[in-house]
């Protein structure tokens, strides 16, 4: 090969590693919404957090009941069959059959019950933290959809980048060996270039074991294999948080973050808990009803048959006196409880401050890092032509071009996974402020395919 078709190689080499970067995928692909919504209909920990936000909306109606009426009946039918012998004389035997039964209707409705005026306060609130338990699985469910789905592109353009590479340094190879064999180079220059190949020979094998990888870890969260997965468009740029002041995004976290809100709560529920533990020391007051008939066709004594019915109306007071310590004993629980729980709130609020400083910082130190390794690509891919030249003129090396071109596809991979850490870094600091959502990764599909 001619030292022109050497340096074109070089430089279509680049070409194609950013074109991968650059270029919308084919049509046929799933873009990142597309697998989302897939995630959101196949992944059984979403699906599971769905269940158990149904299952806690029955805690209203389970703890209204408790003031409601309650009405029941109760019915019961008997056949007696009496025998009796007296064993005197003369001898007395003596034989009745007869039916007897009964129909009751009982009705009460409580009049006075703070613990189940408390249990149905509970009860809305758990109904409002089950929101945020919900909400908290679908902010998860986003991260993990667009970890998983970056993941794949990287390894996929990892393997692309071996690819090329190993056929840059395949001619590389080729060519060191004809300059040994014509005298113009030494075995030195042949056995780099074939370390460096059988080197990048171990690294694609690696880029693809990833890559089933990450396909499997994607699969496990939208419960089937991935189809091809488009790239970044065109005309990314990143954009720093707005606005651009870490005390906005901290004091929105402390307010807002899901996980905040799920804590404080929490906290309400263990409060009314303490109250409804103190109502164990108060009376209650019910107000009841009762109706029933009985009807017999005899009895042991005699043959005749017997009606009767009744009726009842009044309430019902009951005051605890003393339960053995019982109800001292839950209060004293629900109090300790409560403490933990104000602990746990203030972990949270601390953890969610940490999340959006990490958030906020994350988002701008990525998107100074993308600039960076553009920076760095294009500076490397300069240096590989200025070596590239120079090996022809003689004053640089075939291990000068090959650890330059080496460099140049770690940059150009280090760029890849800044692209994508700057995009997690925005969905992370969404979370920590409770505001991601699938509008933002709408949002962020667009930028994906622009």
């Amino acid at each position: 090969m001619t030292r022109m078709a050497t340096r074109f190689t070089y430089r279509l080499a680049p070409a194609l590693a950013l074109a991968f970067m650059c270029a919308a995928s084919i049509a046929s692909a799933e873009d990142l919404l597309e697998v989302y919504r897939q995630a959101q209909k196949n992944d059984p920990s979403i699906a599971a957090a769905r269940s158990q936000w149904q299952a806690t909306q029955e805690r209203i109606p389970q703890a209204r009941s408790a003031l409601l009426p309650a009405v029941s009946a109760q019915g019961q039918a008997n056949a007696n069959a009496y025998d009796a012998t007296i064993n005197s004389r003369p001898r007395n035997s003596f034989s009745a059959n007869y039916g007897q039964g009964y129909l009751t209707f009982s009705a009460s409705q409580p009049l006075y019950r703070p613990q189940s005026v408390v249990a149905l306060d509970q009860a809305r609130e758990q109904v409002t933290q089950s929101d945020f338990t919900l909400g908290i699985a679908q902010q998860d469910l986003i991260i993990r959809t667009a970890v998983a789905y970056f993941d794949v592109l990287l390894a996929e353009f990892n393997i692309e980048l071996a690819e090329q590479q190993k056929l840059a340094v395949s001619e590389q190879l080729a060519q060191a060996k004809r300059n040994f064999e014509v005298g113009t180079a030494t075995i030195t220059d042949t056995n780099e270039a074939q370390a460096k190949y059988d080197s990048i020979i171990a690294t694609e094998i690696q880029a693809r074991n990833d890559l089933e990888r990450r396909r499997t870890a994607l699969m496990a969260i939208i419960g089937r294999v991935p189809k091809s997965l488009k790239r970044i468009g065109s005309g990314f740029e990143p954009q720093l948080p707005d606005p651009n002041n870490i005390d906005f995004w901290v004091n929105r976290a402390l307010r807002d973050n899901l996980s905040v809100r799920f804590a404080q709560s929490s906290y309400e529920v263990a409060t009314l808990e303490v109250d409804r533990a103190k109502a164990g020391h108060l009376p209650t007051l019910d107000l009841v009803a009762s109706a029933s008939a009985q009807a017999s066709s005899g009895s042991t004594a005699n043959d005749f048959s017997s009606n009767s019915r009744s009726a009842l109306f009044g309430v019902v007071l009951n005051v605890p006196i003393y339960t053995g310590g019982f109800v001292s004993s839950r209060v004293r629980e629900a109090i300790s409880l409560q403490d933990k729980l104000r602990a746990d709130l203030e972990t949270a609020k601390r953890t969610a401050v940490t999340n959006a400083q990490d958030g906020y910082f994350g988002v701008n130190n990525a998107a100074a890092g993308v600039k960076a390794f553009e920076q760095a690509v294009a500076s490397a891919e300069v240096a590989l032509q200025s070596n590239i030249l120079g090996q022809e003129v003689g004053i640089r090396t075939n291990l000068d071009v090959l650890n330059v071109q080496q460099n140049v596809y770690s940059t150009r991979r280090d760029l890849a996974n800044a692209y994508f850490q700057y995009l997690l870094a925005v969905l992370r600091l969404k979370s920590a402020v409770g505001a991601l959502n699938e509008q933002d990764v709408e949002q962020l599909n667009r930028r994906l395919n622009g």
